[in-house]
């Protein structure tokens, strides 16, 4: 008997294509691969650097479980803004879906994202204690609006931590729970303002990547910027770019290695208790078998089939030297617990049969080096066994554990 092993890979990646008129573009990488510590963890990992808000407060965003990122979209004010007028902040905080495909395999996956946090940095034209009279820099800070300074999120936008400020800007972080304006009121007449740049936070929902072929799936979604778009900062604030495409990568790294011990690919069936019953007493065995152990590490699907040097209907046989008599070989297969068929069941004994028929095979989690079966069994079989037979059967069986599902 022989053996195939074979390696996958796959990843979670996210990125940006490349940028229309009017339009901001962002990488966004995560990955998957098995963790031996952790088999039963069967999740992408982020793997985008925190910029912006948690680039510079990492500890705020770790406790929070927030993730951030800083693109260059700048918002002016149209016009000065008088009291009793507002910058509302709203941003697409509900799960929007897009498809990934394997470029390779053309298998396809959905993946859900959504807008959990907003944040910039304003710049005022005049500092805060002119415009205000409040001599005190984070008082007047406070008293531009109706609802204290901007670390202080109205509703339903939420407090994330810390902000910074200075006589003529005030940097903030919001979390945004849901999808509705978050409203900051004037309570002085501000000549011109803007937003310098424009933080993000972001959630995904993947698939699971034991579920996924190895290779890289790629799929692109866009937010539109502005009045009534995705991302709205009010109709008083104008933005120099109004679509942000998120191109989504995901590259996901598996497994499928198979180990035999030395002296496995050599297979002679014997019955059980040896052939003296038979030698001694002319009792024929009920069946020849013989069983070989393996070790398994898969953290993904996988199929299994025999390639025969001789078939016999779905399966291979043996036969003597002169190919005059082939008797049925029976090769079945007992999977650790971990992976199970594609209903979810264990395998045990699952017989193998040629590539027509190959046995679906799903690990549920990571299972790295535990130890299977494969069994061979011959059946008895009365023309081998009389007197005038030949006495040695042979017969070369190829096992395939195979990753290309």
């Amino acid at each position: 008997m022989k053996r195939f092993t074979d390696w996958l890979g796959l990843g979670l990646c996210l990125s940006l294509a490349g940028p229309p008129a009017a339009a901001i573009n962002q990488e966004i990488k995560a990955s998957f691969a098995p963790d031996p510590s952790q088999p039963g963890k069967n999740v992408f990992i982020n793997k985008t650097p925190n910029s912006g808000y948690c680039a510079t407060y990492p500890e705020q965003c770790v406790q929070h479980s927030m993730f951030s990122i800083q693109l260059p979209v700048r918002f002016d004010s149209r016009r000065a803004i008088e009291p009793g007028e507002s910058i509302a902040l709203k941003v697409p905080a509900n799960w929007r879906q897009l498809t990934v495909t394997n470029s390779e395999t053309h298998e396809t996956e959905t993946v859900e994202v959504r807008i959990i946090g907003i944040g910039s940095m304003f710049i005022l034209s005049e500092s805060v204690t002119t415009l205000t009279g409040e001599p005190v820099i984070t008082k007047a800070h406070d008293k531009l609006w109706t609802s204290n300074g901007w670390v202080y999120p109205p509703s339903p936008c939420q407090y994330s931590g810390v902000a910074s400020y200075a006589p003529r800007s005030y940097r903030f972080f919001w979390k945004a729970p849901v999808e509705a304006p978050c409203t900051k009121v004037a309570a002085f007449t501000i000549p011109s303002i803007y937003f310098n740049t424009f933080d993000f936070a972001y959630e995904l929902r993947t698939p699971n990547p034991l579920g996924m072929s190895s290779g890289v799936f790629t799929g692109s979604f866009s937010y539109s910027i502005g009045t009534g778009a995705d991302f709205d900062f009010g109709p008083l604030m104008q933005p120099n770019d109004n679509i942000l495409t998120l191109d989504f990568v995901l590259d996901v790294q598996h497994v499928l290695k198979v180990d035999i011990p030395p002296g496995g690919d050599k297979v002679l069936l014997v019955p059980a208790g040896g052939w003296q019953s038979w030698l001694q007493a002319g009792r024929k065995p009920v069946r020849l078998f013989r069983d070989q152990t393996f070790t398994l590490s898969a953290s993904s699907r996988f199929k299994m089939y025999l390639e025969c040097s001789s078939i016999l209907g779905t399966g291979c046989s043996v036969s003597d030297a002169d190919s005059l008599i082939f008797a049925p070989l029976k090769v079945s297969v007992t999977m650790p617990h971990g992976v199970t068929d594609v209903y979810g069941k264990p395998v045990e004994h699952r017989e193998l049969s040629t590539v027509a028929s190959p046995v679906m095979l799903q690990a549920s989690q990571f299972v790295e080096r535990k130890p299977g079966k494969l069994h061979f069994e011959l059946e008895a079989f009365d023309p081998i066994f009389s007197p005038t037979a030949p006495k040695r059967y042979s017969g070369n069986v190829v096992v395939v554990w195979d990753s290309e599902v």
